[in-house]
């Protein structure tokens, strides 16, 4: 970014500007003045309102007291979105065992008028999704998530035909576990990998880059199993705050397979293998 794009920000005595990972959507920048650091998030040639549901998440967050980075500023500079935050400084460790409550806490704020959905959809550079209200979770979870990956995925020829007709039996088990399921609309984080919580340098526990949906908790759960970074510490803990339901450990597994179909369409056929042994683990789970 040039230094007149920065200058446009509002926020006074700007001093360094240093280049951070943000992920594969987003630049990300550190911002040093000489009253605060913030967190910048800029997204190239995108209206204001693409962070507009990541905002949202963040002050639900606030709102609950779940430990995020608090949202200062949001506009449009020379046709580029950007989200400016509070910077939360990243310390050595933290506890598994902490952040495991802080999850439990987040899922237990419900949405009071009992759908299923988000006021928003989730806007990413290479996926969107509609979060449109629902009165069930799996309308939800099967209509408005796992369908419109699929038909990429086949538009795309990411797999073959016996992958289809595999993902098929998947499906109908899908349906008929989900719609028996009792389910109930907790806040979610929406996108809950290792890469997505901190330890802040009094080894506090904190959530940001969210993606936020009233949803199955599970959903959350099975973002942490795909990617690793949660231990067992933060599963005992979990369950021990907010207790799981009889077969969470089966249907946690859906939401792994979603996961990587999130990233068979992202990346290609670098993840088809893995797309296959998790459909075939929850052929033999069921």
């Amino acid at each position: 970014m040039k230094q007149q794009w920065y200058q446009q920000l509002p926020i006074d005595g700007i001093k360094i500007v240093t280049p951070v990972s943000g992920g594969d959507v987003n630049q990300a920048f550190r911002i040093e003045t000489t009253e605060a650091t913030y967190f910048l998030l800029v997204q190239s040639q995108q209206f204001a309102d693409f962070y507009a549901a990541e905002i949202a998440g963040l002050k639900a967050f606030e709102k609950e007291g779940i430990t995020a980075p608090k949202v200062i500023a949001n506009g449009c500079i020379d046709g580029d979105a950007y989200l400016l935050l509070t910077y939360l400084e990243e310390g050595a460790s933290g506890s598994q065992q902490a952040l495991g409550q802080l999850v439990a806490k987040l899922h237990q704020v419900k949405n009071p008028n009992g759908q299923f959905g988000f006021s928003l959809p989730y806007k990413g550079s290479a996926i969107s999704f509609d979060n449109q209200w629902q009165n069930s979770w799996h309308d939800l979870f099967l209509h408005q998530r796992v369908n419109p990956l699929v038909q990429r995925i086949e538009a795309e020829g990411l797999w073959t035909a016996y992958d289809s007709e595999r993902f098929q039996r998947v499906y109908d088990i899908m349906i008929c576990v989900l719609q028996v399921h009792e389910s109930e609309p907790s806040l979610l984080h929406g996108d809950l990998w290792a890469g997505n919580y901190m330890f802040l340098t009094d080894g506090t526990p904190a959530l940001f880059d969210p993606s936020p949906l009233y949803g199955d908790r599970e959903f959350d759960l099975g973002a942490t199993k795909v990617f690793g970074g949660f231990s067992s510490d933060f599963y005992e803990a979990y369950h021990q705050t907010y207790p799981l339901k009889d077969g969470a450990h089966d249907r946690i597994q859906f939401y792994e397979l979603y996961l990587l179909l999130v990233h068979l369409v992202k990346f290609g056929t670098m993840y088809l293998s893995a797309v296959r042994e998790k459909m075939e683990e929850i052929t033999e789970s069921f």
